[in-house]
């Protein structure tokens, strides 16, 4: 336990689940483009909040806001420490102390039992809620909107699907009621993309997911997370007009909501390189892109290596077709398809079920998570970087050894 305790956390883990953006592992990896940015931030002192020009003070989010804005075609942007903190910035700043109307069918519960009832409750607004779980029309909002009505807002369902008998209000439908109402149109979208994924290959995503998208349907502001589809770190971002981002920017809470150095360094980086289409290197877009035959390659390729570490007959491994989903509450229902490495102990009935073997990788150095289909362990090749093959085949040398191991003991 001691050992635990002193052990330094977080540790790199070797993702083999193929969830993209799997949020118990951190979400979204940074590239080493990104990652030397936060190095040499942390290094020493850096042009934080200080105009080098003047010598004076200068604003701690003007480079990324001005590049965040460009991406999504917005007239300004602002960031802080991620997402639920920039709806509840939002909220605080356009509607504190005033009813906001939402969907019935999007007070949803994110991971954490976190509940946007609850964190409208925080920024001091009070919830209209609207329509059923399945069905809310325009009409529904119109009727609601009364003289202390601030906003209408509207969240995306990123955990789960409403299919069959539904229906909902689009956001240019919001956006239209709010002008001709007088009230500001809200939008948390939770994870959104700043360049066009379908246009690139991924032609069954969802078009919400593109935030220039939202944006150019007139919301006053888009809210979405930075470690999601973007592929930065943990940020919640918002865009959309000058004069709803500005009272956000004036709001108290958005100094105790700041991001820090660390993260505007990365943040700032992610964004040249998405200005730049450099895409290859941010690690969640290149894996989200990568043709399949390419994750089937790297699964071959993690069998030989496998096999030249010393598996030999302890383990089956076998090369297979999956599909896995992108995570991180982004695209419920869209799945990537993909390739896997099954692994199955040999020797009989004294062999380690997949729990077990499971177990025993998470125990590796360093620890390798893969995932259960069938009552068999599987390694997703889609979230394994080609530089970590070599420690997963080492891992998957030493399993065989344990297996065979136990299978003796078991045979005993």
């Amino acid at each position: 336990a001691a050992e635990r305790l002193v052990a330094p956390r977080p540790q790199r883990v070797i993702n083999a689940t193929g969830v993209v953006l799997h949020t118990n592992l951190g979400r979204a990896p940074l590239g080493q483009g990104a990652a030397r940015a936060v190095a040499e931030a942390a290094r020493g002192y850096a042009d934080l909040e200080i105009d080098l020009e003047t010598g004076r003070r200068g604003s701690r989010l003007g480079s990324v806001a001005g590049k965040l804005a460009l991406l999504a075609g917005a007239e300004a942007a602002t960031a802080c420490n991620n997402n639920a903190a920039a709806l509840v910035l939002a909220l605080a700043a356009l509607a504190r102390g005033r009813e906001v109307v939402v969907s019935r069918g999007e007070l949803v519960e994110i991971g954490g039992s976190f509940r946007v009832f609850e964190i409208a409750a925080e920024a001091g607004v009070r919830l209209v809620d609207v329509g059923s779980t399945n069905r809310t029309h325009l009409r529904d909002y119109e009727r609601a909107i009364g003289p202390d009505t601030a906003l209408l807002l509207k969240v995306h369902r990123s955990n789960f699907e409403l299919r069959g008998y539904a229906c909902e209000a689009s956001l240019g439908e919001l956006v239209a009621l709010g002008r001709a109402r007088g009230v500001a149109v809200v939008e948390d979208l939770g994870s959104g993309a700043l360049v066009d994924l379908r246009a690139r290959g991924l032609a069954g995503l969802p078009p919400e997911a593109f935030v220039p998208a939202r944006v150019a349907s007139g919301a006053d502001v888009v809210c979405f997370s930075g470690d999601k589809l973007l592929g930065g770190p943990q940020a919640g971002l918002a865009v959309g007009r000058a004069a709803a981002i500005e009272a956000m920017r004036a709001s108290p809470l958005a100094r105790a909501l700041r991001l820090d150095k660390l993260a505007i360094a990365a943040l700032d980086w992610v964004l040249t390189a998405l200005l730049d289409e450099r895409l290859d290197e941010i690690p969640v877009l290149a894996r989200l892109l990568e043709p399949a035959g390419s994750v089937e390659a790297r699964a071959r390729a993690l069998v030989e290596a496998a096999s030249r570490a010393g598996v030999g007959a302890a383990l089956a491994l076998r090369v297979l077709p999956d599909r896995a989903p992108v995570g991180g509450g982004s695209l419920p229902g869209f799945e990537l398809d993909t390739w896997v490495v099954e692994v199955d102990a040999a020797g009989g009935a004294g062999a380690p079920n997949a729990d077990a073997l499971a177990r025993s990788l998470r125990g590796a150095r360093p620890p390798v998570v893969g995932r259960i289909r069938a009552d068999r362990l599987c390694l997703d090749m889609r979230t394994v970087d080609p530089s970590e093959l070599s420690a997963l085949a080492d891992a998957l040398a030493l399993l065989a050894r344990d297996a065979t191991a136990a299978s003796r003991d078991g045979v005993r």
